[in-house]
């Protein structure tokens, strides 16, 4: 990032912040005597017959004597780290919209409490302060060039929060991109450029490599496209040092038509970023690259297009997949599932001690728990476990659902080894994770992340963009947990 952080051990004075425009109190409950603007900040409150503590709920926006502004906001430690981040957010929006090239962040409390409060708000402040892609003729946009810490005496290693900023910004500027800007090829080529500029090892299996192997399942998916540039991208990070091997996997379907089972005008909408799993795995990807986390990750992207046309694949097709088994097709539209079985199959055979997969998978995921939280199934209890814990701790938050075994007679098929899915709905979540976890040889430890809160309007969290990079920090902080 370029970026640059100053941190300032002196406590908040009216005098050390003269010269800052844009200025963001982050408070404790307990109200500040001499709080630097204090008299601005309490006729506000009393203009708009409001309290200190009120600022727990919301925060209050001050234009300031010198001709700055500030934003105050009250920051309780029954607080978890999403509704901190969401607090943040709406109190740096009305700083950050005014895009301003130096914001300061004023802390108080003991020591630890400003530690804690430095690196969220830091977060928050770099996450929305990234470019992503517009197209509208006027639109300029103006980097911040600096944050300036007030009362943060800790020697914080912001190198963390940096990395997270890199991962989440490079998945939300691979989402946001229109369709006709990131085909699978132009995917695969920008992949190609990142795996250059990152030192990692790259792999390519397209069309004809994958029908000659027998990938039948994402070979079904691709052959509907024109020109059937469909590919399973592998890239490698390895670190000298490695502890662990952990392998990534994303669905990265870049546009999704339904195929036969077309969609209709509303659910086709968007669809452009059916490729947010593999950007949340490349995100993760780059973000260990960039901490040098000591770990080899294998990192799978499933890049196809689901089309309509004359080779197509339809219902009750039967495909064979890579590792032998037939599939009886009930709906084009549940792609994702089969590029991913493929791509699941050649992960587990480089026998990693944990795959993570990520993809935009299903209805029934935003279904169950809106467009707020994702859900996680896994072939490990104790793997869902640490998920639930990773995204408390990143501020993204996760729900794990069961993988019991007697979901899977629902996809019993009469002429094939397994159905696809089953046309009742219903619990498609789990139908989908059942069918997934056929195609994981060795008996692979496995986590599956339904991103149902990968776009939510009006931001998410830590970050202002609908869509938010939610995946990146939660991925991320898995692998430290395994690491550690």
């Amino acid at each position: 990032m370029s970026l640059k952080l100053v941190q300032y051990a002196t406590k908040c004075s009216e005098k050390s912040l003269s010269s800052e425009k844009h200025i963001l109190f982050v408070l404790t409950e307990k109200e500040e005597v001499e709080l630097a603007f204090g008299e601005a900040l309490r006729a506000k409150l009393k203009r708009t017959n409001s309290e200190y503590k009120d600022l727990i709920k919301a925060p209050l926006v001050v234009d300031l004597p010198n001709n700055s502004v500030a934003s105050f906001v009250v920051l309780s430690d029954k607080l978890n780290m999403f509704q901190r981040h969401t607090l943040l957010r709406k109190a740096l929006k009305p700083l950050l919209d005014e895009q301003p090239s130096t914001l300061a962040i004023c802390l108080f409390g003991d020591d630890n409490t400003r530690e804690a409060h430095a690196c969220a708000a830091y977060y928050v402040s770099t996450v929305n302060a990234t470019e992503l892609p517009n197209r509208k003729k006027e639109s300029k946009f103006k980097p911040l060039n600096n944050i300036n810490i007030h009362g943060n005496k800790a020697n914080h290693n912001y190198d963390y929060v940096n990395a997270r900023v890199s991962g989440n910004t490079l998945c939300r500027q691979l989402t946001i991109a229109p369709p006709n800007e990131l085909t699978p090829t132009i995917y695969r080529t920008k992949v190609l450029a990142l795996a250059k500029l990152n030192g990692w090892k790259h792999a390519e299996f397209d069309m004809p490599a994958l029908k000659e192997m027998g990938a039948g399942a994402f070979y079904a998916v691709g052959q509907g496209s024109d020109p059937q540039d469909a590919a399973i991208v592998h890239l490698t990070y390895t670190h000298k040092n490695a502890k662990k091997h952990i392998s990534l996997v994303g669905k990265g379907i870049c546009f999704d038509t339904g195929g036969h089972n077309i969609k209709p005008a509303k659910y086709m909408q968007g669809m452009h970023e059916d490729m947010n799993g593999s950007a949340v795995a490349l995100g993760i990807l780059l973000a260990a690259t960039e901490q040098q986390l000591e770990v080899k990750i294998d990192c799978w992207l499933a890049i196809a297009q689901n089309h309509i046309g004359p080779l197509a694949y339809k219902q009750n097709d039967v495909v064979t997949a890579l590792n032998g088994m037939t599939i009886e097709i009930v709906h084009t539209d549940a792609e994702g599932r089969m590029v991913l079985a493929d791509t699941l199959t050649l992960a587990s055979r480089e026998k990693p001690d944990v795959i993570l997969d990520f993809a935009t998978l299903t209805g029934s995921m935003i279904s169950a728990l809106g467009d707020r939280m994702s859900g996680v199934i896994s072939n490990r209890p104790e793997l869902a476990c640490k998920a639930v814990g990773a995204g408390s701790i990143t501020g993204e938050r996760i729900v794990a659902f069961p993988y019991d075994d007697d979901y899977e007679s629902d996809l019993d098929s009469e002429i094939a080894d397994i159905k696809q899915c089953t046309l009742e709905g219903g619990a498609d979540h789990i139908h989908a994770a059942r069918f997934l976890g056929r195609f994981i040889e060795n008996d692979t430890a496995w986590l599956h992340t339904d991103l149902s809160s990968a776009n939510r309007k009006g931001g998410l969290g830590a970050v202002q963009s609908d869509t938010n990079g939610f995946g990146v920090g939660f991925g991320l902080e898995m692998i430290r947990s395994l690491l550690a």
